[in-house]
C-alpha cells in the first residue's frame, strides 16, 4: 500500500513536472484531484482530515477556475492596487514601449525558448541583383577610395566618389524600384555597408545615413503618395541629399525635451498669401550630411494656438521635410568628428515658414513624430552600425592575423607568442559573434520584423565589441598602428570608434535604460498586457484583460522558478533543443540561462516595481544577460547556416563560452548588488545552486581560434567574407595579403634550413648565411632562393611605416 508520505513525494514530483513543462491550469486541477483522491484512498487518514483537504482544494479551485468569480474576488482588488501605484504613461513612453516588434528576444525572456522559431528562419542570402551590386558597383567604389587622401588631404570624399554614389543608387538602397531605388533587402543593405566600411569609415557613413533613420525611411513608412512621388525618385538618384535633424544642445538622448518649435499659422508661401503652414525655429547639431544636404528632415514640437488644425493646442513631436534653400534655413558649417571626413554639422532655422503639407504624412501625422522615430529607429539601428562594426572586425581579423604571421621578433612570428595569441583570439571570436548577430538580425527584418529591443542589443554590443577588437588590433600592430599615414590600416578606424558608440542612442544609456528597461516590458508575455489593462479606462474590459494576464503571469513565474532550478541542478541536460553536438550543448546552456533570467526578472519586478527604472546598474546587468544569450543564439544559427564545418568549431565555442560566461557574471553581479539581501540569497539558491558553472574561453581554445587568423584557410575566408580585399601591393591590406602568401610559400624552405642547421649540415647565424651555406651544400635550388628573397622583401614592405619631412605630411 502506498503510504501518505509516498503520496506527498508523488505530489511534489508531479508539481515540479507540471511546472517545468508549463502545463495548462485544468491539468493542474485534474492532477491535484487525482492525487488527493489517491491519498485519501490509502486509508491512512481519517474522514475529518480528508474532508478538510477536499474543502481546501475546492476553496482554491473554485474561485481560480471560474473567471467571473476570480475577477471579482481577486483580480479586481489587484487591479485597483496597481492603478493606485502606477502613474499614467505619457505619450512618449507609450510610443517607445509599443514601437517595433519582438522576436527571438521574447523567446529568450520567456524562460522556455522555442528553438523552432530560430530554426525556421532562412539562412541569409542575396538576390542575383543584390549580389551583382556587392560584387560590382560596391567593389568598384572601394577601389576608388583612398582613405588617407579622404581624411588627411581632402577632408572630404573626392567629387568623383560623390558622383559615383549618386549615379549607382547608393543613397536609394531602401527605396522601392517603382520610385527609382534599388529596393534592397536588409541583408543586402548590410552587406554593402560592411564592404565599404572595411575600406573607409567616411564613405560607409556617407552611404549608410540616407538609408537609415531619415527622410527616405520616414517617407516610405508614413509619407503621402504625393510626397513619395515627389521626393523618393530625387533621393534615389541623388538629386536630393538628405539629412535628419533630431539632436540639439538640450536634447540628446532625451530627445523628447527638445526646444525646437513649430507654430501652426497662416503665411505667404511661393507668392500665395493666407497659406496654412508652420513657422519653425530650431537649432540642431551633430547632423550627418547637414553641410551638403538639400533636403532636411526636422523633428520639432508642434503647437496650434489658433486651433487651425483642431481642438488641440499642443500636438507634440512632429516631423517635416524642408528643402535647405528655404528662406531662414542655415546649413554649411561642419563639425570635425575625430578626423573622419564625413559631412556632419549644425543646422539652424529662424522663422522658417513651410506649408502644412511639409509634415511627413501631412496633418494626419501631426504629433505622431515620436512614434514614427521610434519605429524607424528600430529598423535602421539594426543594420547600419552593426554592419560598420562587422566590416571593421573582419578587416581587423584579416589584417592583424596576417601581420602577426609576417612580423617576427626573437626569430618567431609574433602571432606565436601567447600574449599576442590572446589578442588574436579575441579579435576572431568577437568578429564571429557580431557577424552572426548582424546576419540573424537582418534576416529577421527581411521577414517583416521591426525588432526594437534587438536593435538596441546589436547596436550596443556590436559597437562595443568593435571597440574591444580594434584595441587588440592596435596592440598587435604596435608602432605601425600609431604612425599615421597611407600605410596605416587601423589608425583612422581606431579614431572613429567613439562615433559609433555615441550615435543612434549613446551606448551608456542604451545599455542602462533601453535593453532591459524596454525589453522586459516588450518581451514579457504578460507584463505589457497588464500595463495596458491598468491604463484602460473601460473598467469591464480592463478587468477581463488584467485577469487573464495576471493569472497567466503567476503560472509563468512559477514555471520559470522550477525550470531555472531543475535546469541548474542538471546542468541544462533536461533541455531539448533540436541541435546536436557542440551546437546542442550550447543551446542547452542558453535555455538554462533563459529560465534563470526570466525568473530573476519577474522577482525583481515584483520586489522593486517602478523603482527598477532608477536602478540603472541593475537593469543594465539584466540587459547584458539578455544580450549575451541573443549573441550566443546567433552564433549557433550562423554555425548551422554555414553547414556546421568542423574547422569553425573553435570560433563557435569561443563566441558561446564568452557569451555564457559574461551572462553568468552579470547575473551574479546583479545578485551581489540586489538591495534585498534575503531575496538575493534566495534567487542565487535557485539559479546557481551548485555555484557558477561557466568559465571564460580557455587558453587552449584561444590558441585554436587565434591560429585560424595566422594562415590562409577556408575558415579565415569565411570569417572575413564580404570585405574589400585588394590584390594591389600598393594597398595596405593588399600588401599584407601578398606578403602572407609569399611567407607561407617560403615556410617549408625555412623549415628545411632550420633542420639542416640543427643537424650540423649547414652553418650560419643570419638567414643570408644559412642560405649561402645551404646553396654550397646543394640543399636548395635557385627557385627556392628566389622564393625566400621575395618573401623577405614582401614582409619588409608589409611592416614598413610612413615617415614625413620636418614640415609634416
Amino acid at each position: 500500500m502506498i503510504t501518505g508520505g509516498v503520496w506527498l513525494i508523488i505530489a511534489v514530483v508531479t508539481a515540479f513536472v507540471l511546472a517545468y513543462r508549463r502545463t495548462a491550469l485544468w491539468i493542474w486541477i485534474l492532477a491535484a484531484a487525482v492525487l488527493i483522491f489517491g491519498w485519501s484512498a490509502t486509508g491512512t487518514t481519517g474522514p475529518i482530515a480528508t474532508t478538510f483537504v477536499w474543502l481546501v482544494f475546492l476553496a482554491i479551485v473554485i474561485p481560480v477556475s471560474i473567471p467571473p468569480l476570480r475577477q471579482q474576488l481577486i483580480s479586481r482588488r489587484v487591479l485597483d492596487l496597481f492603478r493606485s501605484l502606477m502613474p499614467p504613461l505619457s505619450e512618449t513612453e507609450r510610443a517607445a514601449l509599443e514601437a517595433g516588434s519582438t522576436w527571438w528576444d521574447a523567446e529568450l525572456l520567456s524562460g522556455k525558448p522555442d528553438w523552432r522559431v530560430l530554426m525556421e528562419q532562412p539562412a541569409p542570402a542575396l538576390s542575383k541583383d543584390e549580389q551583382a551590386f556587392v560584387d560590382g558597383a560596391t567593389e568598384e567604389l572601394c577601389r576608388m577610395l583612398d582613405d588617407w587622401q579622404i581624411t588627411h588631404e581632402d577632408n572630404d570624399l573626392p567629387p568623383k566618389v560623390w558622383a559615383f554614389l549618386k549615379k549607382h543608387g547608393f543613397f536609394g538602397m531602401i527605396i522601392p524600384k517603382k520610385y527609382g531605388g534599388l529596393e534592397f533587402s536588409a541583408q543586402a543593405h548590410s552587406a554593402v555597408i560592411t564592404k565599404i566600411s572595411s575600406r573607409s569609415i567616411t564613405a560607409a557613413v556617407t552611404a549608410m545615413v540616407p538609408n537609415s533613420l531619415g527622410p527616405g525611411q520616414l517617407l516610405l513608412n508614413y509619407g503621402t503618395e504625393k510626397q513619395k512621388k515627389h521626393y523618393l525618385p530625387r533621393l534615389a538618384k541623388g538629386e536630393d541629399v538628405p539629412c535628419f535633424a533630431l539632436t540639439s544642445a538640450h536634447a540628446g538622448s532625451d530627445a523628447a525635451s527638445m526646444l525646437d518649435t513649430g507654430i501652426v499659422c497662416k503665411g505667404e508661401f511661393n507668392g500665395e498669401s493666407d497659406t496654412l503652414g508652420i513657422r519653425l525655429n530650431w537649432s540642431k547639431r551633430y547632423i550627418t550630411l547637414a553641410p551638403v544636404a538639400t533636403l532636411l528632415g526636422l523633428a520639432f514640437k508642434l503647437y496650434d494656438p489658433e486651433h487651425l488644425l483642431g481642438d488641440k493646442e499642443e500636438y507634440g513631436i512632429s516631423v517635416a521635410l524642408i528643402p535647405t534653400d528655404t528662406a531662414g534655413v542655415e546649413t554649411g558649417q561642419r563639425h570635425n568628428p575625430l578626423n573622419q571626413a564625413f559631412m556632419n554639422g549644425p543646422t539652424t532655422g529662424k522663422d522658417v515658414f513651410v506649408p502644412i503639407d511639409a509634415l511627413i504624412g501631412a496633418s494626419e501625422y501631426a504629433g505622431q513624430g515620436w512614434r514614427m522615430l521610434m519605429e524607424c529607429l528600430a529598423e535602421g539601428r539594426s543594420i547600419s552600425l552593426p554592419a560598420l562594426s562587422v566590416g571593421t572586425g573582419k578587416l581587423a581579423s584579416r589584417a592583424t592575423g596576417g601581420y602577426a604571421r609576417i612580423r617576427q621578433q626573437f626569430k618567431l612570428p609574433i602571432g606565436r607568442f601567447e600574449g599576442v595569441e590572446e589578442a588574436l583570439a579575441r579579435i576572431a571570436g568577437h568578429t564571429y559573434a557580431i557577424d552572426a548577430a548582424r546576419q540573424m538580425t537582418a534576416v529577421a527584418i527581411d521577414q517583416g520584423g521591426k525588432p526594437s529591443v534587438i536593435s538596441a542589443i546589436v547596436k550596443y554590443h556590436c559597437t562595443e565589441r568593435m571597440r574591444m577588437l580594434v584595441n587588440d588590433a592596435m596592440d598587435v600592430f604596435g608602432g605601425s598602428a600609431i604612425s599615421m599615414g597611407p600605410r596605416n590600416l587601423m589608425g583612422r578606424v581606431y579614431q572613429s570608434i567613439p562615433i559609433g558608440i555615441t550615435v543612434e542612442g549613446a551606448n551608456i544609456l542604451t545599455r542602462s535604460l533601453i535593453i532591459f528597461g524596454q525589453g522586459v516590458i516588450r518581451c514579457h508575455p504578460y507584463l505589457l498586457k497588464e500595463m495596458q489593462a491598468v491604463q484602460n479606462e473601460n473598467r469591464s474590459e480592463a478587468l477581463k484583460d488584467f485577469d487573464e494576464a495576471l493569472f497567466g503571469h503567476i503560472g509563468f513565474a512559477i514555471s520559470n522558478k522550477v525550470r531555472a532550478f531543475v535546469l541548474a541542478l542538471t546542468a541544462g541536460r533536461l533541455a531539448r533543443p533540436p541541435y546536436k553536438g557542440m551546437a546542442g550543448h550550447y543551446a542547452r546552456q542558453i535555455e538554462r540561462m533563459s529560465a534563470a533570467l526570466a525568473f530573476v526578472a519577474d522577482v525583481t519586478l515584483g520586489v522593486l516595481g517602478g523603482a527598477l527604472k532608477r536602478k540603472e546598474k541593475l537593469s543594465a546587468r539584466l540587459g547584458d544577460v539578455l544580450a549575451q544569450l541573443y549573441i550566443a543564439s546567433a552564433a549557433i544559427k550562423h554555425f548551422e547556416n554555414q553547414g556546421s564545418p568542423d574547422e569553425d568549431k573553435p570560433l563557435l565555442a569561443w563566441a558561446c563560452e564568452d557569451a555564457l560566461f559574461t551572462a553568468q557574471q552579470q547575473l551574479a553581479g546583479f545578485l551581489d548588488n540586489f538591495p534585498n539581501k534575503f531575496i538575493a540569497w534566495s534567487l542565487r539558491l535557485i539559479v546557481f545552486p551548485t555555484g557558477r558553472p561557466y568559465s571564460p574561453p580557455s587558453d587552449r581554445l584561444g590558441h585554436q581560434a587565434a591560429k585560424l587568423l595566422l594562415e590562409p584557410s577556408p575558415t579565415r575566408d569565411r570569417l572575413t567574407a564580404g570585405i574589400f580585399i585588394s590584390d594591389d601591393i600598393n594597398d595596405p591590406l593588399g600588401r599584407i595579403e601578398s606578403a602572407l602568401n609569399k611567407v607561407m610559400a617560403a615556410e617549408p624552405i625555412k623549415r628545411k634550413l632550420r633542420d639542416a642547421r640543427k643537424h650540423g649540415v649547414i652553418t650560419g647565424e643570419t638567414e643570408q648565411e644559412l642560405v649561402e651555406s645551404a646553396q654550397q651544400a646543394g640543399l636548395i635550388s635557385d627557385k627556392e632562393i628566389k622564393l625566400l628573397t621575395e618573401a623577405d622583401k614582401a614582409a619588409e614592405a608589409a611592416i614598413e611605416v610612413d615617415s614625413f619631412d620636418l614640415k609634416g605630411s
